[in-house]
């Protein structure tokens, strides 16, 4: 429930005005009696900032499609490619390059390993279709088209699930209900 604003109190009738959850049974003594608000504390938290931020940010606005990488893998074990071209740039500082020069090697080799790793799916694709195999799946995919992915099982699911439509037809006799009591009791519609 992190997702929605509120308290547990308003949380909990979203939740069961949604027919997301069956109604407690303490939620009408609770409405009664709610629970005492303590207030925030004052002090704010700091922001934390790696060394590598910087050039994370520069990365991203020369390369704004990968902004969706981090998303998704972020708990992964491997690093995301923002986060690797920003050690290398400070490691390349480090050896003493200039900051110009460290992340144009950086970028370089950035965009070396993506159009290596291209070239070997396509490489795969030609092996497969040779020896008359259908050809693997990407295993560098587009991160959208991952999400989308992982999201068509929920889309389709919608259409199917006998609980989803009993939920979708209560809403459409709740609506055509509340539309029959704004007419006062008239039903004038399809």
């Amino acid at each position: 429930m992190s997702f929605m604003k509120g308290d547990l109190l308003a949380k909990t009738r979203k939740l069961v005005k949604g027919l997301a959850k069956v109604e407690p049974v303490w939620l009408k003594a609770m409405e009664k009696v709610p629970p005492a608000n303590f207030p925030c504390a004052e002090s704010k938290l700091k922001q934390i900032s790696l060394p590598e931020d910087a050039y994370v940010s520069k990365f991203f606005q020369k390369h704004p499609d990968s902004k969706y990488e981090d998303a998704i893998r972020i708990s992964g074990f491997d690093p995301p490619a923002a986060r690797v071209f920003a050690w290398r740039v400070l490691d390349l500082k480090e050896h003493g390059a200039n900051e110009e020069e460290a992340m144009l090697v950086a970028d370089m080799e950035y965009r070396a390993e993506r159009k290596g790793k291209k070239k070997a799916y396509a490489r795969l694709k030609q092996i497969a279709r040779l020896q008359g195999k259908r050809p693997p799946p990407n295993p560098y995919p587009s991160t959208v088209k991952e999400i989308q992915a992982e999201e068509k099982k929920f889309v389709r699911d919608r259409f199917y699930n006998p609980h989803t439509l009993q939920i979708a037809q209560k809403l459409k006799q709740d609506k055509a209900q509340e539309m029959m009591d704004r007419r006062g009791g008239r039903f004038i519609g399809s």
